[in-house]
């Protein structure tokens, strides 16, 4: 019931996946950084030409060889918009052991959903570090095949079935799988009208690339909902992602209690981001990103998302030495932005 293929190399090994996607099967690979800027190309294809994929990309420092076993978030720009073109990719963040394993089932149900490539964004300190987690509870909840071309379904194109077509308005058109009685599709990465027929027409390629906006502003809807801490008596907030989570979650405490700082939260689970994100920014005149790369990348994303009378509440908590983020570094950044200083210690206090 299950095949494992050792591909040449990163270009081959989406390549498989995509292949795999396209005749009806669920498949996945894994890289890290380098092999995310090989699969550029075939990452497009599947965004262009709608094939379902799961790439788990193990973040690990750069650029280029960079210090292959230390960690860090630094792909999460790039992965978000790779291949050239207009391109826009579902990203998935887990923080922890068990939600690698509860991703990779939404990874999967949100691929066939959207007929893309979702990206699971780890990263080695989850990859090669020890954690601890509870046991994997065994799934239950059916598979989600997303569209698949039914009777009922061609009726409703008057019989004759257009790949590229959205007749519910959401941008998801309608696939189907060689061999499943239905008709069977030209997969094109090369321009298309509806129909999937070769097309250089501008019209035709406008209204193609406006369906696939559409088609991500839906899976703002689907995708895994932020985590989400409010405290009204709050004046700064932090957002993060990923492994920074529990870094966070300790330096919110200490920013209580050595500066009586009170903070709210957001962990980000998925990109692109749920109206939760905007709401939560919204609520507080000072917000923090922490991550782990120089550039700020995930603060990028959010700027670019954000009205811009909200993205200036942005501010930015960085670290890429490529160890893992420890709170103290959190805390002491936050404290110098904020122009305080933390309180003394209690005599004897530990």
């Amino acid at each position: 019931t299950f095949a494992i293929v050792q591909a040449e190399d990163e270009i081959a090994a989406l390549g498989i996946v995509l292949g795999a996607g396209w005749a009806g099967a669920r498949a996945m690979t894994s890289t890290s950084g380098p092999g995310i800027s090989l699969m550029a190309e075939f990452a497009g294809l599947a965004y262009y030409a709608e094939v379902p994929g799961v790439v788990y990309d193990i973040q690990r420092v750069g650029p280029s060889t960079g210090l292959p076993t230390r960690t860090a978030q630094g792909d999460v720009l790039s992965t978000a918009v790779l291949s050239h073109g207009d391109t826009r990719h579902i990203l998935l963040f887990p923080g922890s052991v068990g939600e690698c394993y509860e991703m990779s089932m939404d990874a999967f149900d949100l691929a066939e959903r959207f007929q893309t490539v979702v990206f699971v964004m780890s990263d080695l300190d989850l990859g090669m570090n020890t954690w601890m987690s509870d046991p994997f509870e065994y799934p239950t909840r059916p598979l989600d095949r997303g569209k698949l071309l039914d009777e009922a379904t061609l009726r409703r194109m008057g019989g004759q079935f257009a790949r590229y077509l959205d007749i519910d308005g959401d941008g998801i058109p309608y696939r189907t799988i060689p061999g499943d009685g239905m008709p069977a599709y030209f997969c094109r990465g090369s321009g298309h009208n509806e129909r999937g027929q070769y097309s250089e027409r501008p019209d035709d390629y406008q209204r193609n690339l406006d369906r696939l906006a559409r088609k991500f502003e839906t899976a703002r809807r689907h995708v895994p909902a932020p985590e989400v801490h409010d405290d009204p008596e709050a004046e700064i907030a932090f957002v993060a992602y990923g492994t920074s989570h529990w870094a966070v979650l300790e330096s919110r405490d200490q920013l209580l209690r050595e500066a009586g700082l009170r903070t709210a939260y957001l962990r980000i689970r998925a990109y692109p981001f749920s109206d939760e994100v905007a709401a939560f920014v919204a609520r507080y005149p000072r917000v923090y990103v922490v991550e782990q790369n120089r550039d700020a990348q995930m603060k990028a994303l959010l700027r670019m998302d954000l009205p811009a009378e909200l993205a200036v509440r942005l501010r930015s908590v960085l670290h890429y030495n490529g160890l893992p983020i420890d709170a103290r570094s959190i805390t002491d950044e936050v404290l110098a932005q904020e122009g305080l200083k933390a309180r003394p210690a209690a005599a004897g206090a530990q």
